[in-house]
Order: structure tokens, then sequence, then C-alpha cells
């Protein structure tokens, strides 16, 4: 199972994808870019980086995977130990690997990991459907310099002196309703400043009795209230059973990790594998006939993926070379 295909399709939903025992692919938003010298636009993006310490299972990709492929979170988690111990290989042989869509991963002379992101892909999905684009330069219209003016000196034209009249406005008598009307603004005005303090004060004054009373009333209530339970909750005892059965199904542990000895169309040729097996000094097991009409036969089965490839490496070099693990509760 290829899982990088469900890595770019959480990438598009999540800022951390965890791929477990391997390390997380982190995403940060990037606003849009404008390059001058190239007359570049670039529409906003995802960058992708890579934290190789971050390697804990939050169970993000491994149900993405079981609701995908329709399976088991068990066999997903399998899935993916596997798929990292071909990507720790790869990266130990070929000191370089590239993962589809999502960036290039190398290691450098202190066998630290490097990660180089992929720039084609925008895993931001506001930007979906947005590309990058060069404008042509825009053409300025140049100023041309102004031209200058010449004022040729004019000699002024003295006017004759008008004479000047001076007119004196003449002088009315105010009414005397003007006067008393001012007399009772400016009376109104003191009435107001002296009223308004002596109405805010009698209005606090009120509010601070008024609020004197609650408290009064308040604190009474508490010395003449009592506080009792009616129906005490009764004592909880605790009883331990012990069940040899359940003890017995519980330390059992599930072994979905087997090496393929072969598979045969014979029940009797099967079982001559099992008895050269035995011989061997294996424990293999002989499995009921499959839909193809076989009888599967195994070396052996484990309940860790790594103990299993140790085990298989083993058994390639000492007895067969074409033996593969199956991954399948049985």
């Amino acid at each position: 199972m290829k899982i990088e295909l469900y890595i770019a399709q959480l990438l598009y939903r999540y800022q951390c994808v965890t791929v477990p025992g391997f390390g997380a692919f982190l995403t940060e938003i990037q606003s849009a870019q404008l390059i001058e010298n190239s007359h570049s636009f670039f529409p906003p993006k995802k960058m992708i980086s890579f934290n190789p310490h971050i390697k804990n299972n939050d169970g993000l990709l491994a149900h993405h995977i079981a609701q995908a492929e329709k399976t088991s979170y068990d066999y997903a988690v399998s899935a993916i130990e596997y798929e990292v111990l071909n990507w720790k290989k790869n990266l130990q042989e070929n000191r370089t690997f590239s993962i589809k869509n999502i960036g290039v991963l190398s290691l450098n002379a202190e066998n630290n990991i490097l990660f180089t992101p992929n720039e084609q892909t925008n895993y931001l999905a506001q930007s979906f459907g947005l590309t990058p684009f060069v404008s042509p330069a825009v053409k300025r219209e140049v100023e041309l310099p102004k031209a200058e003016i010449v004022v040729e000196k004019v000699t002024p034209i003295v006017e004759e002196e008008k004479p000047v009249f001076n007119f004196e406005p003449e002088t009315k008598e105010r009414s005397p309703f003007l006067k008393y009307a001012a007399v009772f603004v400016i009376g109104l005005a003191v009435a107001g400043s002296v009223g308004y303090p002596m109405y805010q004060n009698q209005i606090a004054s009120e509010t601070v009795l008024v609020e004197a009373n609650v408290q009064k009333k308040v604190q009474k209530k508490i010395q003449e209230a009592t506080f009792f339970i009616q129906t005490p909750i009764p004592a909880v005892t605790l009883s331990l059973k012990s069940d040899k059965k359940e003890e017995e199904v519980a330390i059992e542990t599930k072994l979905n990790y087997h090496i393929m000895a072969g598979a045969f169309r014979s029940e009797e040729n099967a079982q001559k594998r099992y008895r050269q097996l035995v011989a061997k000094g294996f424990k293999p097991r002989v499995l009921g006939i499959n839909k193809n009409g076989l009888y599967p036969v195994l070396y052996g089965s484990y309940s860790t993926f790594a103990e299993a490839e140790k085990v298989k490496d083993s058994i390639i070099e000492s007895d067969n070379p074409e033996a593969w693990i199956l991954i399948q509760p049985l």
C-alpha cells in the first residue's frame, strides 16, 4: 500500500500530518507574492516542512486509510509500519528518497534528514484554480519639461486719486424688551447650575439608604438559613472477581504477521512441507483452503512486524529465498 496519496489528501485539510515512527509534515500559509524583477505574481499557498522529531501516532493517518480502504484500523497501522520500513531502507541505501507530490527526503553527512518541498503542488484549498502568471511591464508616460514663461515688464498706470467719503452709521436705541429677556436667561442659568447638584446629591443619598436596607435583609436571611442533606449517598462497596478464562484471553496476544512457506493445491503436499519444516526446527502451520483453492503453509506467526521481518531475513538466507510476510489476522 502506498500511503503518499493519503498523506497528500490530508495536507489539504490539516496543518500537521504525522507518519508514525518516521516524522510529521507541517504546513504554513504563505500570502501572495510579487517578484518585481520578473513581473511575476504567485497566489497564496501552503508551505510544507518536515519535522523528524514528531513520531507519535495521533491516529489521523491510520483512521483516514482505514476509512478509504474500508479495512480495520489495526491493518492500516500495520501498512504504515511496513511503508515506513521501506522509506528508511531506501534512505540508508540511496541517501535520498522522493515522495510523490510532497517533496524529496535526503540524508546529510551527519545522517540527519533534510526535506525539499515540491513547489508544483499547492495544498491551500482557498487558492484552487489560481496559477502564477507574468504581467508585462507597464509603460509610463515621461513628463516633458515645462516651458519657461517670460514676463515683460509693464509700466504701471497711475490713476487719479479719488476723494474718500466717510459714512457714519446711525445709532438706534435698543428695545427695553431685549434687556429684560437677557436678565431672565441669566437667571435660569444660575438656577440650573445650583439646583442640579442638589438634585444629584438627593438621589445619591436615597440610593445609599436602599442598598443598606437590602444588605440588612440579606444578612438576616443568611443567619436564619440552615443547610442539611436529606438523603445521604450510600457507601459504595467494590467486589473483585477473578475468572481464569478471562485472564487467559486477556494475556493472549494477536499474531497478525505470518511468514509464508508456500501454497499447495494438494493437501498432501502441504502436509509434506509441514513435516519438513517441523524437522528443521520451525513451528509451522497449515491453513485451510483459501478462495484460490490452495492450502497455505506458514513458517510461523508473530505479534510485531519487526520480529517477523527479522525471522524472514534469516529464512531467506538459510532455507527459502522466496519467503514473504503475510499481514492478516487469523
